[in-house]
């Protein structure tokens, strides 16, 4: 193999360079003359990310924006939006208004160049913001793909800030004992929705067509209502109570009476107004004086 090799056309002596005067010096010292180390430091990066960028499948994508029921009236609100192909597929495909918010800027500015790119750039922003913090009030649909932990994080916000009637898809994580109101599965991967509710815990009086007075004392947890009634002053038995979004229903059962008076109200600017007139002259209001006793029937 080495045959051919002219070993007399090198020679180890010509190869040392400790021998020549001119090259007798550490490569160290060649290499890092001049330098000022101490400009040099390394540094924390600029940014932590809570969640790891892992791009949503296009299927995903339509499905979760079906699953939230997105149209042209919507301003949906991507959570962690990544290169924002959630808020670009809304803008194409239902004419809705989006807005994407993540914490990396490489993100964001992929985003905006795919906006531009599909020609959607009028009907949406993006924004580099911490997802935690945002302000995303106006939102009517919001859509999540991040873990559980961080969902968890989010709930007491997207409850308390978020409209009643507002939904919410997540991609994957669900959000604790905030039961969904609505599951599927596409491809093998969960996707789940919420209907953000009205908060309705507390003392609620109305009176019906025939001068009846009702008073409600309500519990709640998310989507779930329980509590008590009074008729007129008398205990009665609350036989449902359901809500979902800013609709409520109440079936009340007199003592001693058969007949289940069903009254369905939506909540709105602090009241419950109710859905038929002919029942429910005026709204059901709060009382947020002294509450009266109510005992079970």
């Amino acid at each position: 193999m080495y045959d051919d090799y002219d070993y007399d056309e090198y020679s180890m002596d010509e190869l040392n360079f400790g021998e020549d005067p001119s090259m007798d010096y550490l490569l160290e010292d060649a290499l890092l003359e001049g330098l000022h180390l101490d400009e040099y430091s390394i540094d924390e990066p600029d940014i932590m990310l809570d969640v790891p960028y892992v791009p949503t499948d296009e299927k995903i994508v339509d499905a979760l924006l079906d699953l939230a029921g997105v149209t042209s009236r919507d301003i949906l609100y991507d959570l962690g939006c990544g290169d924002g192909r959630i808020v670009v597929a809304a803008a194409m495909q239902r004419n809705a208004r989006g807005i994407g918010i993540d914490l990396d800027p490489m993100r964001i500015a992929e985003a905006m160049e795919y906006a531009g790119n599909s020609r959607v750039e009028h009907m949406v922003d993006f924004f580099e913001a911490d997802l935690l913090e945002a302000d995303f009030r106006e939102a009517t649909v919001v859509t999540l793909y991040l873990l559980d932990i961080i969902n968890l994080e989010l709930r007491p916000r997207l409850q308390q800030e978020l409209r009643p009637g507002t939904r919410i898809v997540s991609h994957a994580f669900d959000m604790g004992d905030w039961k969904p109101d609505e599951r599927v599965n596409c491809g093998g991967i969960n996707l789940y929705k919420w209907i953000v509710p009205a908060q309705l815990a507390g003392h609620w009086h109305w009176q019906d067509s025939t001068g009846r007075s009702f008073n409600l004392q309500l519990k709640q947890k998310h989507q779930k209502l329980s509590g008590q009634a009074l008729v007129d002053g008398q205990p009665a038995r609350l036989v449902s109570a359901l809500l979902q979004g800013d609709l409520a229903e109440f079936r009340i059962q007199q003592e001693g009476s058969s007949q289940l008076l069903n009254f369905v109200m939506r909540y709105k600017d602090g009241q419950l107004v109710p859905e038929d007139n002919e029942l429910q002259p005026e709204p059901a209001t709060r009382c947020y004086t002294a509450k009266p006793e109510i005992t079970e029937p």
